[in-house]
């Protein structure tokens, strides 16, 4: 495996090699101040002040060097921008094309310039959580609290927007007239009318996505595929980089379509479950049983798929089909044999048929990089789409016949539906998936990826070295050590030691909206026939109309909101939302009315749904890179949590039952309210860190 250090000298520019962090140079630094420190020769004061002038030093070579090089391209637009002057006085075909292409090897320069910015910005990355990772992750709180939010901050000039915006606009709009004068349009409008003008120079969308990576400004598909958490490579690739197009289109429509029928496979029994449990003898809050035991198999069915996929993707999505078609069989069937336990059982097979670890892997380690997004994007879509049909089509199921004294109504249809739609797949899966060759998923692997003077002081008084037992930790993910030492994780346990605390936070919030959001869907069909009995229809409406606020929110936040806002600040912003709606939805002193109910309940739901993007987002940047690849990866990481977070509510679902239904909503809420205010608290302890 190639180091991280040899894959950014690799892609260095050649003459502008002595401009770049000096990666090797500082990493080599903090082996010294270990041995230092060791020996009793350095203090922590002189560590953390010698290695903060020492990244000045390099942050500003850079920025000098940006900026040399902004001059030298603003001097070369001004020299074509008079030459455009003049030709519009005189047009001549010839010309105009020769000054297209002039203006377009500018537009090659500016992108050459864009990608040394990004390199260097992962290097000061890597090396901060290098750091941390080896003398505790306060000093990268301390340095960016001093250094990205001071007003002078050559900080924010390598991370955040370093004025390329206006030389892509000058560079747009003179293409642009050079275009229309090319074609005789004559038309008046600009690119400032219509944004998104057809025939654009290629260069230009180039440096566009160049902009946004860097800026970490985004767009609707970019903001949505952060939700699958599958990983993008993080050193970015020259613009004329060969991309692997060698994928199957119907094997990646194949593992989205699985992705969408287990959401509704998930969700088209929250609006019947309770009535189901009734009527086999079962008190309605046994729904949260009956709902989480799904959860409670996917718990473990996560890690053997995911290890399955590292063999063959083919294989488990068929035993997925199978265990999924017999689950839901079994679950219709309950309700003439007239046995909860064979409900139960049913609901269990259908989790240990969770395939999600396997979808995610497929477009993870098989679709090229260029379109890896847009895939993940649609990843997300499935789900959320799956998620507002489930309930939709149980609204839908609103029938009672009998068949050979076999029951269908609106408590078994769910199950036959689905056992039929899973045989149908299943079908179509065994005929048309094409298995990937190990060298294209080889070739396609993800590159790893990658927070005042009282700070200082508090950071003083942390003990500098870690255990001799969390050092050989850090040893074992150093790219000094053997090849083997950084390879993915193998086990949970070794997995689990490589979380840093602002990865644990991460995973903590993931934890707190899936728990939040879980209470909410599946106790919503008990408690609005409780308070304001909702027929099976209107609770299915009502969850179809959560479920399809997922898209125009994401919309929303990815293309506006995440352009204007850090994540971090959207992150901690959409968590007290999150907050306001938990709290808004206890019942207390005022009569309970299904306004409060819909509102708090929309307002927890959407808020958690933005968090969810930001959240996973961050998740993928402040993890380690041997969690973005392998069985034991970060994607199967917040997948558990998830999970886990979905068995704990459903389970304080049915425990809080037996206070009474009166009591099930504010017994529900109590414990989403503490773990809010718990990683509100630590998101504040760890905000620096998350840069």
């Amino acid at each position: 495996m190639v180091s991280f250090g040899k894959k950014l000298k690799e892609r260095q520019i050649q003459e502008w090699q002595g401009y770049y962090i000096n990666y090797k140079l500082m990493k080599k630094r903090v082996k010294q101040y270990a041995q230092q420190i060791e020996h009793g020769t350095l203090d922590r004061r002189h560590v953390l002040k010698d290695f903060s002038r020492m990244l000045d030093n390099q942050i500003e070579k850079i920025v000098l060097f940006l900026l040399e090089q902004q001059g030298v391209l603003a001097s070369r637009i001004a020299q074509l921008g008079e030459q455009h002057e003049a030709i519009q006085q005189e047009p001549h075909m010839s010309k105009i094309s020769e000054l297209r292409e002039a203006y377009g090897a500018v537009g090659q320069e500016l992108l050459k310039l864009l990608f040394f910015v990004e390199v260097n910005a992962v290097g000061l990355r890597k090396i901060l959580k290098k750091f941390d990772k080896r003398f505790g992750y306060k000093f990268t709180d301390y340095y960016v609290k001093t250094r990205a939010n001071h007003p002078y901050s050559q900080l924010q000039q390598v991370f955040k927007h370093v004025g390329f915006g206006a030389v892509v606009g000058a560079l747009s709009r003179n293409l642009h007239e050079l275009q229309e004068d090319q074609q005789s349009q004559g038309s008046f409008l600009s690119i400032y009318d219509q944004p998104t003008l057809p025939l654009q120079d290629p260069v230009i969308d180039s440096i566009r996505e160049a902009v946004d990576r860097l800026t970490n400004s985004t767009n609707f598909l970019n903001f949505l595929g952060k939700h699958a958490l599958i990983m993008q490579e993080e050193l970015p690739a020259p613009a004329d980089e060969h991309v692997d197009e060698r994928y199957h289109f119907i094997s990646l429509s194949l593992n989205l379509a699985n992705t969408f029928l287990y959401m509704v496979n998930t969700y088209i029994i929250v609006p019947t479950a309770d009535d189901y449990s009734m009527n086999l003898g079962a008190a309605p809050t046994v729904c949260g049983i009956v709902i989480g035991a799904m959860a409670v198999a996917q718990v473990f069915s996560s890690v053997y798929f995911s290890a399955w996929s590292n063999v063959s993707y083919f294989r488990p999505l068929v035993f997925s089909s199978i265990v999924l078609f017999l689950g839901n069989a079994m679950y219709a069937m309950a309700y003439d044999i007239h046995s909860i336990w064979i409900l139960l059982i049913g609901r269990l097979l259908c989790g240990f048929g969770s395939a999600r670890a396997v979808n995610r892997r497929y477009i993870s380690d098989c679709v090229p990089l260029k379109i890896r997004m847009q895939a993940s994007a649609g990843f997300v879509s499935a789900s959320a789409l799956g998620m507002a049909c489930g309930p939709a089509l149980a609204g839908l199921l609103q029938t009672d016949f009998k068949i050979y004294n076999v029951t269908f109504n609106e408590d078994t249809l769910p199950g036959w539906v689905m056992a039929i739609a899973w045989l149908i797949y299943l079908v179509w899966l065994w005929i048309t998936f094409k298995e990937p060759s190990r060298d294209i998923e080889n070739n396609n692997t993800p590159q790893p990826s990658n927070a005042d003077s009282g700070a200082l002081e508090k950071g003083i008084k942390q003990p500098l070295l870690k255990s001799s037992e969390d050092k050989e930790d850090e040893d074992a993910d150093s790219e000094e050590s053997p090849e083997d030492s950084r390879q993915p994780a193998n086990s949970i346990g070794s997995a689990y030691r490589l979380l840093t605390p602002s990865v644990k936070v991460q995973l903590l919030i993931y934890f707190m909206l899936k728990y939040a959001m879980e209470i909410l869907l599946s106790e919503s069909s008990v408690i609005t026939t409780y308070y304001f009995n909702w027929t099976t229809s209107t609770v299915s409406v009502f969850l179809a109309c959560l479920g399809l606020t997922v898209l125009p929110v994401n919309v929303i936040v990815g293309s506006y909101v995440s352009n204007m806002f850090e994540d971090r600040q959207i992150l901690l912003a959409s968590e007290i939302m999150v907050f306001v709606g938990i709290l808004f939805s206890f019942n207390a002193f005022i009569p309970y009315s299904e306004p409060q109910y819909i509102c708090s309940g929309l307002l927890m739901f959407v808020s958690a749904e933005v968090l969810e993007g930001v959240n996973l987002s961050l998740l993928s940047r402040v993890m380690s890179s041997r969690l973005s690849r392998g069985t034991y990866n970060g994607g199967l990481l917040s997948t558990e949590a998830g999970t886990l977070a979905r068995v704990i509510s459903d389970a304080t679902i049915t425990l809080a039952g037996y206070g009474g239904v009166s009591n099930l909503l504010n017994f529900t809420q109590l414990p989403s309210f503490f773990i809010c205010v718990i990683s509100i608290l630590a998101t504040c302890y760890t905000y620096n860190s998350l840069y």
